[in-house]
């Protein structure tokens, strides 16, 4: 199976190349896109080896997941996996998700942090239980960790999304358009490194684009 990592990154200069020296060392390429950063990410990202793509703003992370998906379907990937720039998410689990997508027939496969979310911020926990029980209900599938952003999506699914959203509520829109193109959603469990990083998703902004963007899908929209 052909692969590539897609990595949306903003302003990660200090922890893009542990990343990106992860993901080479399990013999995937490393495709980082750099979502206008104020740092010197992209440039660290490419002197670490890294295919580089760069937004020309700050655009938000479904752009970037969008011409990262975009540049995995042009050069013939068989599935792209997305992890966040961050470094919550440990590349030697990158093989499981390999090992699932051969073995099933599946077109997501998507990481679950909460059978073991003991250090998981409460906020965090509260919100993505929440989201996760909404979500599972509209696609129709058991999803009990619809944020985490640690996923493989088979290139079937990427030939047909047509996702819209620009910013966090992308990962949602994802899973929401596969469950009804008729794409079976897995899980499997991750580990999740949770070392002091402040999250980049604003609580009312981006509360208030999903509660539009789930209205919208309620509405039939």
């Amino acid at each position: 199976m052909k692969v590539c990592v897609i990595i949306p990154a903003y302003n990660e200069a200090n922890k893009i190349t542990n990343i990106i020296r992860g993901v080479k060392e399990q013999g995937f390429l490393a495709l980082v896109v750099d979502d206008g950063s104020k740092d010197s990410t992209a440039q660290i990202a490419a002197q670490s080896g890294a295919v580089v793509l760069s937004n020309l703003a700050n655009e938000g992370k479904g752009v970037s997941l969008k011409n990262g998906f975009a540049y995995a379907l042009k050069n013939d990937y068989d599935a792209a996996i997305t992890m966040d720039g961050d470094g919550q998410h440990l590349p030697e689990e990158l093989a499981h998700f390999i090992d699932s997508a051969q073995k099933s027939a599946a077109g997501i496969f998507i990481g679950n942090r909460m059978s073991n979310s003991r250090n998981m911020p409460w906020e965090r926990f509260i919100t993505n239980k929440f989201m996760s029980w909404l979500i599972s209900r509209i696609t129709g599938q058991n999803i009990p960790d619809t944020q985490c952003g640690y996923r493989l999506i088979k290139r079937e699914v990427l030939q047909k999304l047509d996702l819209k959203t620009n910013k966090f509520e992308v990962e949602s829109e994802m899973l929401i358009q596969a469950a009804r193109l008729g794409f079976r959603i897995e899980t499997l469990p991750v580990k999740t490194v949770y070392n002091g990083t402040k999250s980049q998703i604003n609580p009312l902004i981006d509360a208030f684009r999903f509660s539009r963007y789930i209205l919208k899908v309620i509405a039939g929209n």
